[in-house]
């Protein structure tokens, strides 16, 4: 049943782009069909076929290990603080714990280092160049919104970049998709720390997060291209581009630059978590306080917090994605929690809920994952639009105008990559890890 549900989640969570839509008379419906039908293929093979399985169960395997590779420098670097919960290392020291600064952010520096030799061989031009044409030549999208979104799948906020020559004279649609796709999106960088953050209580976590990054994009612009349909005439329209970036002059080179950017990502992390949950503790302190007197004025006996009125906001979305009822208001929390304490926190959440158990079934924590993976929350708003103002500057005020429809699209664009998810998902599936 939860099947059909997830199902029939997928053209709900449409026809809400849709009623939101700027111009619903000159949507691009070729758009909708195949950035749909791509992410239900894909879900096919991954959640069907046994050839799908096992590449799933591969993948997951590859990203752990390379993970645990990772934890070499952690470990020389920081020692005890670095090992994990349950672990000893060679003097036979036990972890203290789970430490976020010490055990999981440092891995991003040095996946965000793999990641520029991944570019400077070529691959990670390759395998973009693959996406991008796949999505220009089926759903027929400008050749730049194309190259920008599939670089999603694997980068950030630099995804503009491989777009720089194409942004000034971009149209308002295409900037909106360019939006979403970082937002619903997470780079592989990123990556690395939710599976770290999840590995233990959800095995094959790595798998799902890559599964989820690939669904996104289509995800991304199906439901860009709702809210804010193309209404010019995009330079590129139908064009297959070349993304746009700087090699490196040498291997070390790319190294080096890579590990940098991993430490700036790291610091911007670590920064944003430190001011944003003050601030929300502070908004909790006096909306709570101001919501307990009304409860004992008028008798009710409501969450006053900012997680559970946003979870209150987002529980008919966790029910139309098809989470059962009995994890409905918790996954809803978690959604609502990741629109303004970023996913990390959210991520957090869901690995202590799967620990006590308070999460009680399995189906839940697959949709809630896939859910909460991207940027869809509103510190990510002000990156991606400061980041692409910052490349194309007389297009600021374009990019600001569409930028809060840009987060609607891509928290429903999440939304849609948990309810295609949730459509294959059984209870008896491998891709649980159980």
């Amino acid at each position: 049943m939860y099947n059909l549900i997830s199902f029939g989640g997928i053209f709900l969570l449409m026809a809400v782009a849709w009623a939101f839509s700027t111009d619903r008379r000159v949507i691009n419906w070729r758009v909708v069909l195949w950035g749909t039908a791509l992410q239900l293929v894909f879900a096919v093979f991954i959640f069907v076929l046994p050839a799908g399985s096992r590449t799933f169960l591969i993948v997951n395997d590859v990203v752990v290990k390379v993970l645990d590779s990772a934890m070499a420098g952690t470990k020389f670097l920081f020692g005890r603080l670095a090992l994990p919960p349950g672990m000893q290392n060679e003097m036979g020291e036990e972890s203290l714990g789970f430490i976020l600064a010490f055990q999981a952010l440092p891995t991003i520096v040095f996946f965000a280092s793999l990641m520029g030799v991944l570019y400077y061989i070529g691959l990670m031009p390759w395998l973009i160049g693959i996406f991008s044409k796949t999505f220009t030549r089926l759903m027929r999208i400008s050749g730049a919104e194309s190259m920008s979104t599939a670089a999603n799948i694997f980068v950030g906020v630099e995804s503009a970049t491989t777009v720089r020559p194409y942004l000034d004279r971009m149209t308002n649609s295409e900037l909106c998709t360019i939006l979403t796709g970082g937002m619903a999106t997470i780079a592989s960088s990123v990556m690395a720390l939710y599976v770290f953050i999840l590995q233990k209580q959800f095995p094959t976590i790595a798998g799902h997060l890559v599964s989820a990054s690939i669904l996104a994009a289509p995800a991304a612009i199906v439901m860009s291209k709702l809210l804010v349909p193309e209404t010019g005439r995009p330079e590129t329209l139908g064009l297959d581009v070349k993304p746009h970036y700087e090699r490196e002059s040498t291997l070390m080179e790319a190294v080096i630059n890579g590990a940098n950017a991993g430490v700036r990502l790291v610091v911007g992390i670590a920064a944003l978590l430190l001011a944003l949950m003050g601030l929300v503790a502070l908004v909790d302190l006096v909306v709570a306080g101001s919501g307990s007197g009304i409860n004992s004025l008028i008798g009710t006996h409501i969450d006053w917090s900012l997680k559970g009125l946003l979870g209150y906001l987002f529980y008919p979305f966790a029910l139309i994605i098809g989470v059962p009822i009995s994890d409905a208001t918790l996954v809803a929390q978690l959604i609502g929690e990741r629109t303004v304490l970023t996913e990390v926190k959210s991520y957090q959440d869901l690995a202590a809920a799967l620990e006590s158990g308070v999460l009680k079934d399995p189906r839940s924590a697959v949709l809630a994952a896939y859910a909460l993976c991207g940027f869809a929350h509103i510190p990510s708003l002000a990156i991606f639009v400061g980041g692409t103002a910052a490349l194309a500057p007389e297009r600021a005020g374009d990019l600001a105008r569409v930028g809060f429809r840009a987060l609607f699209a891509a928290v429903l664009a999440c939304l849609m990559i948990a309810a295609v998810a949730g459509t294959f998902y059984t209870q008896g599936s491998v891709l649980l890890g159980k």
